[in-house]
């Protein structure tokens, strides 16, 4: 394969991990609307909509070892290749997060959402900004942005335990009210998923543009190198 033929090809396979990225962006914001405006059917509909998610990841990662097969890429393409059937993983499993979120919906039926849901759309808006420049960094190939969109993540911890302590202190003033703290906490719990797997992204952008793989959640806030693969 000439290589404008291979890089024409690489840029498409990008082109269809973004894509995918948006799909999952959408399903994340999507979920947690219909849990707060209570729409069930909406609920349905992204439930079956991530069959879809599903078949494009696998799209991808067919389309990926058929380039590595044709192509046989040298080490700085390989981890292009790596690094978007990582990123297309890593999607998939943030669309079940917003699947399992629209199930707590439908799981919840008519009831109405305790006030301490009031945080839990900031916290997905901010899982889906750290996924949108994560993608962002890995179409610009830059490590400096991947490590700034990590470095978010603290903030999502936050409004986790803030989540955590507002059910706890409206639950204990009314016990009829823990089985649905107890799914709303499953809620914030999956939204804070998204931003671990989107840390996870962020350490695949920088293997990709220096060759070294780093650990960018540790708990002082540095990234720490772990090694150098390719």
């Amino acid at each position: 394969m000439p290589r404008k033929t291979f890089d024409r090809e690489l840029q498409r396979l990008q082109n269809e991990v973004v894509a995918l990225g948006a799909l999952v962006e959408k399903a994340i914001i999507d979920s947690v609307e219909t849990l707060r405006r209570r729409d069930q059917e909406a609920a349905r509909h992204l439930i079956a909509g991530d069959l879809i998610i599903n078949e494009k990841r696998y799209a991808i990662e067919a389309e990926a070892l058929t380039l590595i097969a044709r192509q046989q890429p040298m080490a700085g393409d390989l981890r292009t290749i790596f690094t978007m059937l990582e990123i297309a993983t890593e999607l998939e499993r943030m669309a079940d997060y917003a699947k399992g979120i629209a199930k707590v919906n439908l799981l919840l039926g008519d009831e109405p959402l305790l006030e301490p849901f009031v945080q839990i759309p900031h916290m997905a808006e901010k899982a889906r900004d750290m996924l949108h420049g994560a993608l962002e960094a890995f179409e610009r190939r830059d490590a400096a942005l991947a490590r700034a969109v990590s470095a978010k993540d603290d903030e999502m911890d936050a409004l986790h335990n803030q989540i955590y302590r507002d059910l706890l202190t409206f639950t204990t003033a009314d016990r009829a009210a823990v089985d649905q703290a107890t799914q709303l906490l499953w809620v914030a719990h999956n939204l804070e998923r998204v931003a671990d797997r989107t840390i996870n992204i962020c350490e695949r952008v920088v293997f990709t543009v220096t060759g070294e793989l780093v650990e960018l959640d540790t708990d002082d806030g540095e990234a720490a190198g772990m090694a150098g693969v390719l």
